[in-house]
């Protein structure tokens, strides 16, 4: 068994996401496991190189994770020709430019989403790097959570008959960063700086609705801005702008309804951060994070409506727990093992920069539903 080297250039990775999830969770998780195994019975170990503004910062991270590679020089980074990948999980703003310099250095490209700030951007990156023939995908880690697997499992058995309606809450109560620290930085409640719940949340509701239930036919959504005033990571006030709630609902192919309420104004009590019930005629689901229970039509009880007497029916009860059945690893390392598998040894990847372009497609239609106040159907995308 021989080791098989592959360069990766990651732009962006001081920030929580790029950090922890792809950087330690993903790229030296699978270093930590001597690499990942290929059909020819090599053994692929990534080799990264680490990229940011900061050079204090990249410098820090890199020493204490141990990378030996690392600066502040994209152009450098892109030049080496013994490195095969670009991956962005930077600034959205900056995400299209950056990934057309890498493609025009010949590199494979990866990225965090949005892909961009407009749909006609993602379409142009999207059908630049088809025309440029580099293989590219933009991170869709929800689809590889436990309880979205299970969810998805059931749905691939005809569990639920037909599917009639979802219902998805997510969000948490993000503090407003005077007698608490916000647990989310400041630019997301800035307009100017790209931030939204609008733009992060409805591109992970593209793809959840469209590979797990059904595919997305058109939109109507209302955002919110319902804490006007924040407080910064420097303790100093701030007008915040942009869409803190969305509420929105989606029919989806085959005539279902989808309801997901996305919201950092909101205060938990549910299962887990986010939830998606699924009900159908022969059955329903309720999927968390990691797990996801279920009630078939034979276990459904039967309420009677009387608000004269307290409930005596306890509604969790007759709900079974849908089992793991296998072991499930990061959802991240998930999608970069098979991202670097599609890259060498062009096994099949569907979340291509394509695919990205969709979820900004969704960020747009959302827009436009809530400030025209009605429906907004959603076109069928091609390169």
């Amino acid at each position: 068994m021989q080791q098989q080297r592959i360069g990766i250039i990651m732009h962006g990775v001081t920030g929580r996401m790029g950090m922890n999830q792809h950087l330690i969770r993903s790229i030296l998780a699978i270093r930590e496991q001597g690499g990942m195994p290929l059909a020819n019975g090599n053994r692929l170990m990534p080799d990264p190189i680490l990229i940011g503004r900061n050079a204090q910062k990249i410098e820090e991270l890199a020493k204490r994770l141990g990378v030996e590679r690392y600066g502040t020089d994209v152009d450098a980074a892109l030049a080496n020709p013994d490195d095969t990948i670009f991956f962005d999980a930077a600034s959205t703003q900056l995400r299209t430019g950056l990934l057309k310099k890498a493609i025009d250095a010949g590199k494979h490209v990866y990225c965090e989403k949005p892909i961009s700030e407009t749909l006609d951007d993602a379409i142009e990156i999207a059908r630049y790097a088809n025309s440029k023939g580099v293989k590219n995908g933009v991170v869709h880690d929800k689809l590889d959570l436990p309880g979205l697997l299970k969810l998805k499992r059931l749905r691939d058995a005809g569990f639920f008959g037909k599917i009639l309606s979802v219902r998805g809450e997510f969000g948490y109560w993000v503090f407003e960063g005077d007698w608490m620290p916000a647990q989310r930085p400041s630019w997301n409640y800035r307009q100017k700086d790209g931030g939204g719940i609008i733009k992060d949340m409805l591109c992970h509701w593209r793809y959840v609705l469209d590979n797990v239930v059904a595919p997305v036919k058109s939109v109507s959504c209302v955002g919110a801005t319902h804490i006007p005033e924040r407080w910064d990571e420097n303790g100093n006030a701030y007008k915040a702008d942009a869409d803190d709630a969305a509420y929105a609902t989606f029919e989806l192919e085959g005539g279902i309804i989808a309801h997901i309420n996305s919201s950092w104004c909101v205060r938990v009590r549910r299962d887990d951060l986010v939830t998606f019930q699924v009900d159908g005629t022969h059955g329903s689901a309720v999927a968390g994070l990691h797990t996801c229970v279920s009630q078939q039509r034979v276990n459904t009880p039967k309420p009677v409506w009387n608000p004269d007497q307290p409930q005596t029916l306890d509604f969790f009860e007759g709900w079974e727990e849908v089992p793991d059945n296998q072991v499930f690893d990061n959802g991240f390392k998930v999608q970069w093992e098979q991202f670097l598998r599609h890259v060498v040894e062009d096994t099949p990847w569907n979340y291509t920069l394509l695919e990205g372009a969709k979820g900004v497609q969704l960020v747009e239609c959302g827009m436009q539903s809530w400030r025209e106040r009605r429906w907004v159907d959603v076109p069928e995308l091609a390169l």
